[in-house]
């Protein structure tokens, strides 16, 4: 039985045939043997449905389902496939692209051109650092804080927070 990256079930959703094929050519000389393709969002939910898939590289722009829309389906499905991390693959890394990406529950974002570098250091990201998912009205997705501030005196947000203690 296989442990470790060649365990991997995962899923590259993008319309260019070209990057998908370089995005699987890395992962496959990295070790992982089970790789899925779609050509758009929609075909990738589908993957999604009908195979366990540990990880999901999708690329922003897509014709029929975009990169967007497919976190939003993902995240907002009742399914437990709405936890699987996503790294999301675009060649135009603005702000507002990050931001529209992180706030609809991306766990990575990759840009274009990528390295075979970038692609396994964004997948060991996802798999031996995830970082816990939060649920909120209006939020689902991995949190968004990327790191622990030791010394935060300020107030609190959270209803579980324990209260401060004046000494």
């Amino acid at each position: 039985m296989p442990s470790g990256i060649e365990a991997l079930h995962l899923l590259v959703v993008d319309d260019n045939d070209q990057m998908r094929t370089i995005i699987g050519s890395v992962l496959t000389g990295a070790g992982v043997r089970d790789i899925h393709y779609a050509p758009d969002g929609r075909k990738g939910l589908q993957v999604l449905a009908s195979k366990n898939i540990d990880v999901v590289y999708v690329d922003y722009e897509m014709p029929i389902m975009n990169g967007l829309e497919f976190l939003s389906a993902l995240r907002s499905s009742s399914k437990p496939y709405r936890f699987t991390p996503v790294i999301m693959l675009t060649g135009h890394s603005d702000r507002y692209r990050l931001n529209a990406a992180r706030d609809r529950g991306v766990n990575e974002f990759l840009c274009k051109p990528v390295s075979a570098r970038s692609i396994i250091e964004r997948l060991s990201a996802v798999i031996y650092h995830p970082r816990p998912f939060v649920e909120c009205a209006t939020f689902f997705g991995p949190d968004r804080r990327r790191k622990t501030l030791e010394a935060y005196e300020g107030p609190r947000r959270r209803h579980d927070d324990e209260p401060a203690v004046d000494v």
